[in-house]
């Protein structure tokens, strides 16, 4: 199974970005998707989480409201919309699943996933 994060790059305070995620051997539709960042000298966080099968999406507050988690089934793509950026934002941002079911009240476990993509850096700054 590999995970491939996109879409990063440099923005400035108050822009958006979409992040891609696409697998290699898994069907992303079928599980848990998670998105976390990971800031210099920071644990890696969870941002939001989303399952179609179990029927939920849910967002950390730091991001609620200005991030939005989404998937496209036909391209088994998941999206993380992100807009109206801070530089606090700035971090290398990873998708995660697992074959395992993950619940929306654990989704932001980094210990729930097993795979995990490389990862792609955002940087917000003027």
């Amino acid at each position: 199974v590999q995970l491939v994060e996109s879409g990063g790059g440099l923005v400035q305070p108050g822009g958006s970005l979409r992040l891609s995620c696409v697998a290699s051997g898994f069907t992303l539709d079928d599980y848990t998707i998670g998105w976390f960042r990971q800031a210099p000298g920071k644990e890696r966080e969870g941002l939001s989480c989303i399952s179609r099968i179990m029927g939920f999406s849910d967002y950390v507050d730091s991001v609620s409201g200005r991030f939005t988690i989404s998937r496209d089934s036909a391209e088994d793509t998941v999206y993380l919309q992100m807009n109206s950026l801070k530089p606090e934002d700035t971090a290398v941002y990873y998708c995660a699943t697992t074959r395992t079911p993950v619940f929306r009240n654990s989704c932001y476990l980094v210990s729930k996933y097993d795979y995990w993509g490389q990862g792609t850096q955002v940087t917000v700054s003027s």
